[in-house]
């Protein structure tokens, strides 16, 4: 395989932009087809597809805002109306958002942490692809991934899970770039 110096430099450098910092325009329908494509070339041990993608966009933004703001409300009645706010803005102002799903298949050899894996890969590949495709974009949880109630306002069948909700769009702001590990610390080669 040839060195790639081009693909090299976008890894080495690549950085999210918060979905605060996305607006219009973002992937138009085919545009979209292309990344969820690329997004779903993952590692996937027996070809299981172990994920789904549920796709937020135009009106669907505020409507899934609105609902998140009245499953914080039953959670906590006490909750203020900036909370509540921010609650109804989640999905905004980035114009489009895929959900990944963990989709888990019954199978003899391969554990569904392995297949956890692949959808978490399939969120970081859609991250590259956005970018690629002259986006920006951002990969968030939150707590309504792992709200029972909330997770199932937002597409989520028995057995599945959220693993990312992929915020993207054009970006209005770089943000400066976090420091790196130290490597040094990060990295053991192990000798036996």
């Amino acid at each position: 395989m040839t060195r790639n110096k081009e693909v090299l430099d976008y890894l080495a450098t690549r950085r999210s932009t918060p979905a605060a910092f996305l607006t219009e325009p973002g992937p138009d329908n085919e545009q979209l087809a292309e990344i969820l494509k690329i997004g779903v070339r993952v590692p996937d041990h027996a070809k299981l597809n172990p994920w789904r993608l549920m796709i937020y966009r135009g009106g669907a933004r505020q409507a899934v805002g609105k609902r998140l703001a009245e499953i914080a409300r039953a959670n906590n009645p006490s909750i203020d109306e900036a909370e509540l706010e921010a609650e109804r803005n989640q999905f905004l102002p980035a114009p489009l958002t895929v959900g990944v799903l963990s989709a888990p298949v019954e199978h003899i050899k391969v554990p569904e942490f392995e297949q956890l894996l692949s959808a978490a890969a399939v969120a970081l590949n859609l991250v590259h692809a956005a970018n690629a495709a002259g986006f920006s974009a951002h990969w968030v949880t939150r707590w309504f991934a792992y709200d029972q109630a909330a997770a199932k306002m937002l597409g989520a069948r028995q057995g599945e899970r959220f693993v990312a909700f992929v915020h993207m769009g054009t970006p209005t702001k770089r943000l400066e770039d976090k420091p790196a590990p130290d490597m040094e610390k990060t990295v053991t080669e192990w000798i036996g």
